[in-house]
């Protein structure tokens, strides 16, 4: 088996993982803890097939996901975002280079406001007093999608992912 082969399906797992967490999250309004472990745990495979070397390139994602992590926990911490979701994040970012992850990042806002929007709207529509709980997996599945849709799926294409 070669390793454009390990790679592809490396991608291709992911892109179901993503949809898996998106799907769980509007059914239960969860994300699995088995799932994020199994994104991080397949990540340093996918270094491997990408032939990410150990320095700079296995220590910049490992510090992108420190990052990550410790950002996203303080809006954990306030209120502002799901233990599934900051998990979700954190194990992507072991997979996303950092210009990457911006743009990960940049798409998950947008599709997360527009979702917001149209999560509220319906909220206010149905008179509903409760609180409104928007499932933010599918705004992190999309970004995830969107980037390895525009970014990593040609093996081509690593180069600008940071794995040539």
């Amino acid at each position: 088996m070669s390793l454009d082969t390990i790679y592809y399906g490396l991608l291709a797992a992911l892109a179901i993982a993503l949809l898996y967490a998106a799907f769980t999250d509007i059914r239960r309004r969860q994300i699995d803890n088995w799932l994020n472990i199994a994104i991080a745990a397949s990540a340093p495979l996918f270094w491997w097939a990408s032939g990410l070397d150990l320095w700079p390139g296995v220590a910049l994602q490992l510090g992108v996901a420190l990052a990550a992590f410790a950002v996203l926990a303080g809006l954990f911490a306030i209120g502002m975002m799901g233990g599934g979701d900051v998990k979700l994040l954190t194990a992507l970012a072991l997979w996303v280079p950092p210009l990457a992850f911006v743009n990960l990042l940049f798409v998950m806002a947008v599709t997360g406001g527009i979702l917001t929007i149209v999560l509220g709207s319906w909220h206010v529509a149905r008179r509903r007093k409760d609180r409104l709980a928007v499932p933010y997996g599918i705004a992190i599945a999309l970004g995830g999608l969107w980037t390895i849709a525009s970014e990593g799926m040609a093996r081509g294409g690593t180069a600008s992912l940071g794995f040539a």
